[in-house]
Protein backbone atom coordinates (compact mmCIF):
# COMPACT_ATOMS: atom_id res chain seq x y z
CA UNK A 1 0.00 0.00 0.00
CA UNK A 2 1.63 3.47 -1.12
CA UNK A 3 0.34 6.46 -0.17
CA UNK A 4 0.88 9.94 -2.12
CA UNK A 5 1.22 13.56 -1.03
CA UNK A 6 0.27 15.33 -3.92
CA UNK A 7 1.22 19.25 -4.69
CA UNK A 8 -0.64 21.34 -2.76
CA UNK A 9 -3.75 23.21 -3.72
CA UNK A 10 -1.63 26.52 -1.61
CA UNK A 11 1.13 26.43 -4.07
CA UNK A 12 -0.71 25.59 -7.22
CA UNK A 13 -3.27 28.15 -6.44
CA UNK A 14 -1.01 30.68 -5.84
CA UNK A 15 1.50 30.22 -8.86
CA UNK A 16 -2.03 30.60 -10.74
CA UNK A 17 -2.55 33.98 -8.53
CA UNK A 18 1.27 35.18 -9.68
CA UNK A 19 0.40 34.37 -13.17
CA UNK A 20 -2.99 36.38 -13.26
CA UNK A 21 -1.47 39.33 -11.50
CA UNK A 22 1.15 39.55 -14.12
CA UNK A 23 -0.89 39.21 -16.69
CA UNK A 24 -3.09 42.06 -15.16
CA UNK A 25 -0.78 44.26 -14.96
CA UNK A 26 1.00 43.86 -18.32
CA UNK A 27 -2.74 44.76 -19.58
CA UNK A 28 -3.17 47.46 -17.59
CA UNK A 29 0.46 49.05 -18.54
CA UNK A 30 -0.47 48.42 -22.03
CA UNK A 31 -3.75 50.15 -21.66
CA UNK A 32 -2.25 53.67 -20.31
CA UNK A 33 1.03 53.14 -22.35
CA UNK A 34 -0.50 53.06 -25.74
CA UNK A 35 -4.43 53.46 -25.88
CA UNK A 36 -5.05 55.68 -23.15
CA UNK A 37 -5.09 58.74 -25.22
CA UNK A 38 -6.08 61.35 -22.52
CA UNK A 39 -3.30 59.25 -19.61
CA UNK A 40 -0.59 59.86 -22.44
CA UNK A 41 -0.94 63.35 -22.80
CA UNK A 42 -0.96 64.38 -19.21
CA UNK A 43 2.48 62.14 -18.95
CA UNK A 44 4.03 64.00 -22.08
CA UNK A 45 6.05 66.87 -21.66
CA UNK A 46 5.56 69.87 -23.40
CA UNK A 47 8.30 69.09 -25.97
CA UNK A 48 7.01 65.95 -26.96
CA UNK A 49 9.50 63.61 -24.54
CA UNK A 50 7.81 61.12 -22.80
CA UNK A 51 7.35 61.13 -19.25
CA UNK A 52 8.89 58.67 -16.98
CA UNK A 53 5.58 56.91 -15.71
CA UNK A 54 4.52 56.83 -20.00
CA UNK A 55 7.96 54.83 -20.29
CA UNK A 56 7.52 52.26 -17.70
CA UNK A 57 3.93 51.92 -19.34
CA UNK A 58 5.14 51.29 -22.08
CA UNK A 59 8.27 48.63 -21.33
CA UNK A 60 6.52 46.66 -18.27
CA UNK A 61 4.18 44.72 -20.10
CA UNK A 62 6.77 43.05 -22.07
CA UNK A 63 8.46 42.01 -18.68
CA UNK A 64 4.67 41.28 -17.06
CA UNK A 65 4.42 39.25 -20.05
CA UNK A 66 8.43 37.31 -19.74
CA UNK A 67 7.53 36.86 -15.91
CA UNK A 68 4.12 35.30 -16.41
CA UNK A 69 5.10 32.84 -19.08
CA UNK A 70 7.88 31.74 -16.86
CA UNK A 71 5.52 31.56 -13.62
CA UNK A 72 3.42 28.74 -16.49
CA UNK A 73 6.65 27.12 -17.76
CA UNK A 74 7.04 26.92 -13.64
CA UNK A 75 3.79 25.87 -13.06
CA UNK A 76 3.60 22.80 -15.71
CA UNK A 77 7.36 21.48 -14.68
CA UNK A 78 6.39 21.04 -11.35
CA UNK A 79 2.39 20.39 -11.40
CA UNK A 80 2.90 16.53 -11.17
CA UNK A 81 5.34 16.49 -8.18
CA UNK A 82 4.47 14.16 -5.66
CA UNK A 83 5.51 12.21 -2.52
CA UNK A 84 5.25 8.54 -2.41
CA UNK A 85 5.38 6.20 0.67
CA UNK A 86 5.57 2.78 -0.14
CA UNK A 87 6.51 -0.35 1.10
CA UNK A 88 10.46 -0.17 1.02
CA UNK A 89 11.37 3.99 0.60
CA UNK A 90 10.14 7.18 0.43
CA UNK A 91 10.00 8.57 -3.02
CA UNK A 92 10.70 12.51 -3.06
CA UNK A 93 9.34 13.71 -6.91
CA UNK A 94 10.74 10.63 -8.17
CA UNK A 95 14.43 11.75 -7.83
CA UNK A 96 15.21 11.06 -4.22
CA UNK A 97 14.53 7.68 -2.81
CA UNK A 98 15.13 7.20 0.90
CA UNK A 99 15.33 3.86 2.08
CA UNK A 100 13.29 3.50 5.71
CA UNK A 101 16.96 1.84 7.01
CA UNK A 102 18.36 4.71 6.38
CA UNK A 103 16.75 6.95 7.99
CA UNK A 104 17.89 8.20 11.40
CA UNK A 105 15.22 10.26 12.83
CA UNK A 106 11.77 12.23 12.26
CA UNK A 107 11.82 15.57 13.82
CA UNK A 108 7.88 16.29 13.93
CA UNK A 109 8.10 19.17 16.80
CA UNK A 110 7.30 21.30 14.13
CA UNK A 111 4.88 20.04 12.06
CA UNK A 112 1.32 20.70 14.15
CA UNK A 113 2.46 24.69 14.70
CA UNK A 114 4.39 25.24 11.27
CA UNK A 115 3.32 22.37 9.37
CA UNK A 116 6.99 20.89 8.66
CA UNK A 117 9.12 17.62 9.32
CA UNK A 118 12.74 16.90 8.83
CA UNK A 119 13.78 13.58 8.02
CA UNK A 120 17.95 12.62 8.82
CA UNK A 121 18.70 10.07 7.09
CA UNK A 122 21.98 8.49 5.00
CA UNK A 123 22.75 9.03 1.58
CA UNK A 124 24.34 6.43 -0.83
CA UNK A 125 28.14 7.15 0.58
CA UNK A 126 27.14 7.31 4.27
CA UNK A 127 26.34 11.04 5.12
CA UNK A 128 24.08 12.56 6.75
CA UNK A 129 21.34 14.54 5.66
CA UNK A 130 18.19 16.31 6.19
CA UNK A 131 15.26 16.43 3.92
CA UNK A 132 12.72 18.75 4.83
CA UNK A 133 9.18 18.40 3.91
CA UNK A 134 6.31 21.30 3.97
CA UNK A 135 2.63 21.22 4.16
CA UNK A 136 2.80 24.10 1.66
CA UNK A 137 4.61 22.41 -0.92
CA UNK A 138 2.27 18.92 -0.54
CA UNK A 139 -0.75 17.80 0.66
CA UNK A 140 -1.50 14.60 2.76
CA UNK A 141 1.44 14.73 4.45
CA UNK A 142 -0.05 13.86 7.84
CA UNK A 143 -0.69 10.13 6.28
CA UNK A 144 2.95 10.02 5.02
CA UNK A 145 4.24 11.12 8.49
CA UNK A 146 2.05 8.56 10.34
CA UNK A 147 3.24 6.07 7.50
CA UNK A 148 6.76 6.61 7.88
CA UNK A 149 6.78 6.74 11.67
CA UNK A 150 4.64 3.13 11.47
CA UNK A 151 7.37 1.59 9.33
CA UNK A 152 10.13 3.14 11.83
CA UNK A 153 9.03 1.98 15.11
Amino acid sequence: MAIEAPLSRFKKNNLRIYIAVCIGLALWCAYDGYLNKEWIADHTNKDGGMQPYLVFNRNAPIYFGIGAALLGAYFFAIKNRKIVADENELIINDKKKIAYGCIQKIDKSNFKSKGYFVITHNDEQGVEQDCKLSDRNYDNLTAVLDYLIDKIS
